[in-house]
């Protein structure tokens, strides 16, 4: 039986990722906590957010759970939610604010003046039920098909500068970085919770993952 904390951070509803994974029924114990003392004694995280990335870094510093979250995400089985990933990376244009830095990269945000094939402006921000598609295998994914659809709630999304962590990538106006890994981090811009069927086999595939993963 596992500890599973799910951060606290002030940003996003929390409950329907808390809800999610105890609807699997699992034996391991999950824990809604903003306390850098279960981060450290727990054997998996889940990050998730919404909200502003200055107002996400604001809060994690105010909270004083920067190092705590670096730590857990470099040592520890660690899945980021949305924002959640937007935040491991270096930078994003949202305030021109650094993350975690945690992965080489920076989140940019949607053009609404980008067009698709038939001269339509696309919606910022991305909103809805959308493919991913699975670049390249992963425990995450596993019995997951290929160009399932996830659900998603967002303005901006990352570049990664390193091609080799991206795992899963998505089509709305251009094709974006929808899902990374590296090591023992996983982190997707959808939201699993949301996501019904797919959502909760990624989650239960989390729950039962090692930590151990090679790009």
């Amino acid at each position: 039986m596992a500890l599973v904390v799910v951060v606290d951070y002030g940003m996003g509803n929390l409950r329907s990722v808390e809800k999610a994974l105890a609807h699997l029924g699992t034996s391991d114990v999950i824990k809604i906590s903003g306390d850098p003392a279960d981060i450290a004694i727990a054997d998996k995280i889940v990050f998730p957010g919404q909200g502003a990335m200055p107002d996400c870094m604001k809060e994690l510093e105010s909270r004083r759970l920067i190092d705590p979250i670096r730590l857990a995400a470099a040592t520890k089985p660690f899945l980021g939610i949305c924002i959640g990933l937007q935040l491991l990376f270096e930078r994003s244009e949202e305030g021109d604010v650094p993350g975690l830095g945690l992965m080489l990269g920076q989140a940019r945000k949607f053009s609404p003046e980008n067009l698709d094939a038939t001269g339509v402006k696309f919606k910022v921000p991305h909103m809805g039920w959308n493919k991913v598609d699975i670049c390249r295998a992963h425990p995450i994914f596993e019995g997951i098909d290929n160009q399932e659809y996830f659900y998603f709630v967002h303005s901006y999304f990352v570049e990664p500068v390193v091609s080799e962590t991206v795992i899963g990538e998505t089509t709305y106006c251009n094709s974006f970085t929808s899902a990374v890994a590296f090591g023992n981090l996983v982190a997707v811009q959808f939201h699993p919770e949301k996501s019904q069927h797919a959502g909760l086999k990624l989650l239960s595939n989390f729950l039962n993952w090692d930590g151990q993963w090679t790009c």
